[in-house]
């Protein structure tokens, strides 16, 4: 009972990594540990609960890798520290508690459901009741709490550095909404091997998000080019290519532009590297989301920090919508707002055309997809059919060929024919 009551108490006394206290798992197994100095019907319902939730978590078999990967996201002095590469600067009371902190949770994570029920106070009351409980596995601790203690400590800085702490460690793709940023939990899984042709276009983005990983010099981004072409589509791959090299990216929507500096603030500090995503970027008239973004790409005080970049697609080259009377008017020097208007792409660094393919090019998609599903039919006909689709679409695209294919896969999975 000692034992067990201990670690209730140790965990009730975790300062620095107080915080996983608050996430499903861990709370569930304290709530357990305290419910061993109750009743029975109170202990056996709080085993029940935790048993559930490992279930849901897909954890029943690897209690302790569940238990100890919560430290990963834990955000608290410690691992904000070390994710801005700061580690070393710790105060040393700070570090020993999170050195002690690490070897509670290690501890908490090996004990085994034999160990709470010969801990527990009124096992006789079970009866035959404690035969029938549920049992979990603890299997082994994330590689990173494995070992020796110390060791432990430095993966532990090292995770940190390399990946972010609290939601950033967690996740990979946020959404800027209300002022704040939100993580997105299941973003578009899309891989760059999945896109077809539009290999040199793709070849130039990549580039530069490789050289701005590394931390070496890069351009902030403009894709532009006909719709359906696959612009949003590559940078959503990109991040899915880099995240583990600490890449993330946060999508803002164009009217919250204004709120970038705020955005700069909350990021500016992090190891990490962000590319800020705005998607089917275009103006109508010059308005404030567009003053702001040209602050942004080039001369605001509130600049971007280094260890951001823009990327932005749009269908339209010059961003800026222009009309023939536009070009009329009573204005005096007319022309240097012409150029106002048009010069807002030009601070892009790298602007890349994603152009509607040709016929050949469309066809090949095609056949490109229908290799990756491993489509069975006469390849003929398959493409006959995908122009006939392209044409009543209103045009080819890379878009239209996935779309084709989808639903020439259903209909060969039917027996059906293509058209």
């Amino acid at each position: 009972m000692q034992t067990i009551r201990e670690t209730a108490l140790l965990l009730s006394s975790l300062s620095v990594y107080k915080g996983i206290l608050s996430r499903t798992v861990p709370a569930a197994f304290h709530r357990l540990l305290r419910a061993a100095d109750g009743s029975p019907e109170e202990f056996v319902r709080a085993w029940g609960d935790f048993f559930s939730l490992l279930c849901d978590r897909g954890c029943s078999r690897a209690f302790a890798r569940c238990f100890t990967e919560t430290a990963f996201y834990d955000e608290n002095a410690f691992s904000r520290a070390a994710a801005a590469g700061k580690f070393e600067e710790l105060p040393a009371p700070v570090l020993d508690a999170a050195v002690r902190d690490l070897s509670v949770i290690r501890r908490a994570a090996a004990l085994t459901p034999d160990d709470l029920l010969s801990g527990f106070g009124h096992r006789k009351e079970l009866g035959g009741v404690a035969d029938t409980l549920p049992r979990w596995e603890n299997g082994e601790p994330a590689p990173a709490l494995a070992g020796e203690l110390s060791a432990c400590v430095a993966r532990m800085a090292g995770y940190y550095a390399k990946n972010g702490c609290g939601m950033y460690a967690r996740y990979r793709a946020f959404l800027w909404r209300g002022g704040k940023i939100e993580p997105i939990p299941y973003p578009d899984p899309i891989r760059m091997e999945e896109l077809k042709c539009y290999d040199a276009p793709r070849a130039l983005v990549e580039d530069n998000t490789a050289a701005f990983v590394r931390g070496l010099p890069a351009n902030n981004c403009l894709l532009y080019g006909d719709r359906g072409t696959g612009k949003s589509s590559t940078v959503k791959a990109l991040l899915n290519r880099y995240c583990g090299d600490g890449l993330r990216m946060i999508e803002m929507p164009k009217e919250a532009l204004c709120d970038f500096p705020a955005l700069v603030e909350a990021i500016a500090a992090l190891s990490l590297r962000f590319i800020v995503f705005i998607d089917d970027l275009s103006f109508s008239r010059q308005d404030d989301s567009y003053a702001a973004l040209k602050a942004v790409l080039e001369g605001g005080l509130a600049s971007r920090p280094e260890n951001a970049l823009i990327y932005a697609t749009s269908n339209r080259r010059h961003l800026v919508r222009e009309c023939f009377s536009d070009r009329e008017g009573d204005e005096v020097h007319r022309g240097d707002t012409l150029q106002e208007s048009l010069s807002l792409a030009d601070r892009f660094g790298l602007a890349v055309h994603f152009g509607t393919p040709a016929k050949a090019e469309y066809l090949a998609i095609v056949n490109a997809l229908a290799d990756e599903r491993a489509l069975s039919c006469d390849r003929a006909l398959l493409e006959q059919s995908a122009e006939r689709w392209a044409l009543s679409r209103g045009g080819r695209s890379p878009r239209c060929a996935r779309q084709f294919v989808q639903m020439a896969q259903s209909r060969l999975l039917r027996g059906l024919p293509l058209d």
